[in-house]
């Protein structure tokens, strides 16, 4: 089973710059998308039902802002939109969808970087959804945490640590809180099969980081350690264009 997930940075943009095509020859069985940036009304038929796909909406209120959809091949026993709390759900920051073998959350985690009362609401985020993992955890499911998770967790995951290290995306306490994750039983796939530096998901527009490949490795496949004798692979796919970040994805044998 193929599992991807990208932040689009607007789903109606990177439709237009050939997402179907690409989707069509990537052919992964589930897909997940964050910062959608679209109400489910403000989506054409090819977005709402692609082609072969079951395809699950978790919008923002706010118009043009955030959100998160799923498309899956084999539809799931069951579908949540967020976690339980209003102030997080109202961003349409989480998909949560059974699958049976495993239960998929697609998470845009918040950006932490605008001033002190986001990176509090972030942290917050942080704070409340990995006790959501863990009651799940501890009934015996296995998670597979895909997303954007707005922070390099260590200093090979980011190409200027030392520059960065005051910035929303590599401070101490968010890097800590991945150091959380794992010490809850959680295990970054990609760094099972691939320890090398300059693997990076994301790259800022602005300054062309790209095509010098000064980037950060924020976009993550988490899985709970119950899950770790399904996993076959792990990879990041940095020649997809279309976004100022790029997908990554996972294999699981069941």
């Amino acid at each position: 089973m193929k599992i991807l997930s990208w932040n689009v940075n607007g789903l109606r943009a990177v439709a237009k710059k050939g997402f179907f095509e690409w989707l069509e020859k990537a052919n992964p069985d589930i897909i997940g998308l964050q910062e959608t940036k679209a109400q489910p009304d403000q989506l054409d038929e090819s977005l709402l039902k692609p082609k072969d796909y079951h395809a699950y909406y978790h919008s923002a209120q706010k118009k043009g802002y955030s959100g998160v959809a799923t498309f899956s091949k084999i539809e799931p026993t069951k579908v949540q939109y967020g976690f339980g709390i209003e102030k997080f759900d109202s961003e349409g920051r989480v998909l949560m969808t059974d699958h049976g073998d495993f239960v998929l959350f697609n998470i845009y985690f918040p950006n932490g970087k605008k001033d002190q009362e986001r990176l509090d609401y972030k942290m917050e985020f942080y704070e409340e959804i990995l006790k959501y993992f863990d009651s799940l955890k501890a009934q015996g499911k296995k998670l597979v945490i895909c997303g954007d998770y707005n922070t390099a967790h260590k200093e090979i995951d980011i190409a200027r640590p030392k520059e960065n290290e005051k910035i929303s995306g590599f401070l101490p306490i968010e890097r800590a809180w991945m150091d959380k994750l794992v010490d809850h039983g959680y295990i970054d796939t990609f760094r099972q099969f691939n320890k090398e530096p300059n693997q990076y998901s994301w790259w800022d527009l602005q300054t062309r980081a790209r095509a010098r490949n000064v980037g950060w490795r924020i976009d993550y496949h988490f899985i709970s350690d119950n899950l770790l004798p399904h996993l076959k692979n792990a990879w990041i796919m940095p020649e997809v264009m279309g976004s100022d970040h790029c997908p990554v994805g996972i294999e699981l044998e069941f």
